[in-house]
């Protein structure tokens, strides 16, 4: 087979050849937002979900889609350890410079860049990472008071003012949203509230872990009132071989049935796996059809480039007790699992290993399903826990 016409794209947030399964979703997040121009009410979306499941990827194609029918859009990912003014601030002035451009609009839009420029520096304070450029000087008393919750909520009014004008909203879409930081997601969810009290077009579009409902309710308890919040899982068997097959077809290539049935075997169905599997047989294939003995060789060479990759860049983060809490939680399966009993395997009191779980929750790696249950974020890294601390000498 010829690899510069492989057609699968594995990586971080890389766009499948083939979107599959998720169509019902997409024509949702349409309908909410076409809503929302029209200033009815709706919902904003945060879809949930396991890492490998493709939120980046759909978010990415959710806002493709919103701008070709002409809705201004920001996107932003969270990262850890930085401020959401910080990384709203640049985008949102890129979306008010578009919407300035708008001859109903650009006054209100040029206000909104005025309130941008108090926001940014009564905030610089307390938030240090904020840096944004200044189009106009600050309106006095228009977002400017230094605290977060009340000017985020100034901010969003004066810019929601602005795309109803024009005849448009604002979408904004927010990747990896469990590393907002509570007080931050609380202040973002204020706003959200408020802009839909004054039916004004401005909707979230997020992504981020399982554990992302949890956190917004307790930033707000409303939270739930203002968002729905679609779980993303792997794809139907249906829509896995389809993210298989056509892209080969494509290329004139046909995978045999019983190479889809190991493919969809081996990744449980979840897209990133997908991606790679399909890849790496394509690969090793010598000829159409693609067998189940193609995907047999690939799988070996498949398994070391996810531990070399996608689960190993995730355990050199841990500190050796996460690292043991996890191998614990591996030796009883894919989970979710009791807190007591991965105590049990580490010869450990649940209490002493509450810190280690919070901290793991923290990082992504973990989540808990329901009160005193603990579960995996990353698809099959049970399996890997397994092949990278072998044996029993973790229990030490």
């Amino acid at each position: 087979m010829d690899p510069i016409k492989n057609p699968y794209a594995p990586g971080a947030g890389t766009p499948p050849p083939e979107l599959a399964g998720r169509d019902e979703l997409r024509e949702s997040v349409r309908i909410a937002l076409e809503r929302v121009r029209a200033g009815r009410q709706t919902k904003s979306i945060m879809m949930v979900g396991l890492r490998g499941v493709g939120k980046t990827v759909l978010l990415d194609r959710m806002r493709e889609d919103a701008e070709s029918v002409g809705i201004q859009t920001l996107r932003v990912e969270a990262p850890e350890n930085r401020s959401l003014p910080a990384i709203l601030a640049p985008e949102l002035r890129q979306a008010l410079l578009r919407l300035s451009r708008n001859e109903k609009a650009k006054e209100l839009a040029q206000r909104a860049l005025r309130g941008l420029a108090g926001f940014a520096k009564a905030l610089k304070v307390k938030y240090e990472d904020i840096e944004v450029g200044f189009d106009f000087e600050p309106e006095p008393g228009l977002a400017d008071n230094g605290d977060l919750e009340h000017d985020l909520q100034a901010l969003l009014e004066v810019t929601g003012t602005a795309a109803k004008k024009a005849g448009t909203a604002l979408a904004m879409f927010v990747d990896e949203m469990q590393y907002v930081e509570e007080e931050q997601l609380a202040s973002l969810i204020t706003a959200l509230h408020r802009t839909a009290q004054r039916s004004l077009p401005v909707v979230l579009v997020g992504a981020g872990l399982p554990q992302l409902p949890g956190k917004m309710g307790r930033a707000k308890s409303y939270a739930e009132r203002l968002f729905d919040f679609p779980q993303i899982g792997p794809l139907s068997d249906e829509a896995a071989r389809l993210a298989i097959s056509k892209p080969a077809a494509d290329q004139d290539v046909v995978v045999a049935e019983d190479a889809l049935d190991r493919i969809v075997d081996e990744t449980r169905g979840y897209p990133y796996f997908l991606q790679e599997w399909g890849k790496h047989t394509w690969d090793v294939a010598e000829v159409s059809p693609i067998t189940a003995r193609d995907v047999e060789r690939a799988t070996v060479t498949v398994i070391a480039a996810l531990d070399e990759s996608f689960f190993r860049v995730r355990f050199d983060r841990l500190t050796p007790l996460e690292k043991r809490y996890l191998r614990a939680m591996a030796e009883l399966g894919p989970g979710p699992h009791r807190s007591g009993d991965i105590a049990v395997q580490l010869g450990r009191e649940v209490t002493s290993l509450g810190p280690t779980r919070s901290q793991l929750i923290v990082k992504g790696m973990i989540w808990s399903p329901s009160h005193g249950d603990t579960a995996f974020t990353v698809p099959l890294f049970d399996e890997f826990m397994k092949r990278i601390m072998p044996g029993g000498d973790w229990r030490k």
